[in-house]
């Protein structure tokens, strides 16, 4: 919560849940009907994606500002300061505006039974509409076809990358969750495609074919990255245009990242004049990107905000390439509705060891229990410890390893942010 910001207003938005089956577009619309929609006055680029569409919003923003233009950011969850969801220019929204939109709109907000995420991202159309700005970057909440940012027509819409993560609302299988994120391409505007399975990839072609969108790219088989390389300076690779090539530099670490500002740059490449920017001219821009919690590095600390399978994969495999000092102890925390068994498994072979505990902010309706952990990783011939108190845990992963990787969820790193020097994740 930022200084200054009432207690009070947030906790008046936090009280607004909903469960899966409220999944849907109708109180949205309300909601933004009676506000005058504010939607309808921006230029939106979209970007759904199970992973990577955060990296995605923070170069496209980095890009266009790096141009001249003014822009606003839309993304969440937040790990330090509710604010940080709604950056106008780089800088959090004002505490005024938030503290001005739950006096006026809460009211109407109750009556159309709307949800957190649905009152604030109609908190953050409205701050951005009349913030002015050239164009606003907007990054889907869950899934896409239904969620809530999904009112808006974009000027180009982007899809990162399909994975297993939210099952319960979006389907079991890839397929079917490419189908939810694809509900974001829409006639008429262009459609960029991320993903690097090609069998997946073409599944989204389809669909933003069907879906009428103009014109569609598949980054992975019309731009490819090559020569990737990561070390501790970030990322470089190689993207092959037809005819030409353009090196890309970006302090973002992963073998992902380069197929994410390959993602970026061609929705870049695709907006209508007069905001277009060529890859040659976006790529210098990389270098400043910035964007706390991926693979953030504060002293011997790492934190990411990997919370699925996959991207604990994308983890380890980044870990592997930067060389990080050993031995490598993980602090971990999950919500109880993410797959931690699968994150586990993907990252011990690259670790010596977990310390497993809760964090202080996780919602107590989606606290793990470390301990449930903790026995499945002694059955499962895993190294951890239980430290449930996440200050001792954070002072028991110092003291056993020589990099302390912090990850599990938004919160897990938030939570460790506050606590480290330099820890203030700013925008």
């Amino acid at each position: 919560m930022g200084v200054g910001l009432s207690a009070a207003a947030l906790e008046t938005l936090a009280t607004r849940t909903a469960g899966a089956d409220a999944l849907g577009l109708g109180r949205m619309t309300a909601l933004l009907d009676a506000l005058g929609r504010p939607h309808e006055r921006l230029r939106v680029l979209h970007v759904a994606g199970t992973n990577g569409k955060g990296s995605v919003c923070a170069i496209l923003d980095a890009v266009l500002r790096a141009r001249g233009w003014r822009t606003a950011r839309y993304t969440s969850p937040h790990l330090v300061d509710f604010r940080e969801r709604v950056l106008v220019d780089g800088s959090p929204v004002a505490e005024e505006v938030v503290a001005s939109f739950v006096a006026r709109a809460m009211p109407l907000v109750t009556r159309v039974g709307a949800s957190f995420f649905e009152a604030t991202t109609a908190m953050a159309f409205e701050a951005i509409a009349d913030a002015a700005v050239d164009l606003a970057i907007v990054e889907v909440g869950l899934g896409g076809r239904l969620d809530a940012t999904n009112v808006v027509q974009p000027l180009v819409a982007g899809v990162t990358s399909i994975g297993l993560d939210h099952t319960e609302w979006l389907g079991d299988t890839t397929t079917a969750i490419a189908g939810e994120k694809a509900g974001i391409f829409k006639a008429g505007a262009a459609a960029v495609i991320g993903e690097r399975d090609p069998a997946i990839a073409e599944v989204l072609r389809q669909h933003a074919v069907r879906h009428g969108a103009d014109p569609v790219r598949v980054v992975g088989r019309e731009w490819p990255v090559e020569d990737v390389r990561v070390d501790a300076t970030g990322t470089r690779a190689m993207l092959m245009l037809p005819g030409a090539s353009v090196p890309l530099h970006t302090p973002l670490a992963g073998v992902h990242q380069a197929q994410n500002a390959a993602t970026a740059l061609a929705m870049l490449d695709l907006l209508p004049a007069p905001w277009r920017v060529a890859p040659a001219d976006a790529a210098p821009a990389l270098r400043a990107v910035s964007l706390p919690g991926r693979f953030q590095r504060i002293g011997r600390w790492l934190l990411d905000v990997a919370h699925n399978p996959d991207g604990a994969a994308v983890l380890a495999r980044t870990l592997e390439a930067v060389q990080a000092p050993a031995p490598v102890w993980v602090l971990l925390t999950v919500l109880n509705d993410k797959d931690w068994r699968g994150m586990m498994r993907a990252l011990a072979p690259h670790v010596a060891g977990f310390v497993l505990t809760r964090s202080p902010t996780a919602p107590a309706a989606r606290a793990w229990d470390p301990a449930a952990a903790h026995a499945w990783a002694r059955a499962s011939g895993i190294e951890a410890v239980l430290e449930p108190d996440f200050d001792a845990a954070m002072a028991r992963a110092a003291g056993l390893g020589e990099t302390v990787l912090v990850t599990g969820s938004f919160h897990t790193v938030g939570d460790a942010l506050t606590r480290l020097p330099s820890g203030a994740s700013g925008g």
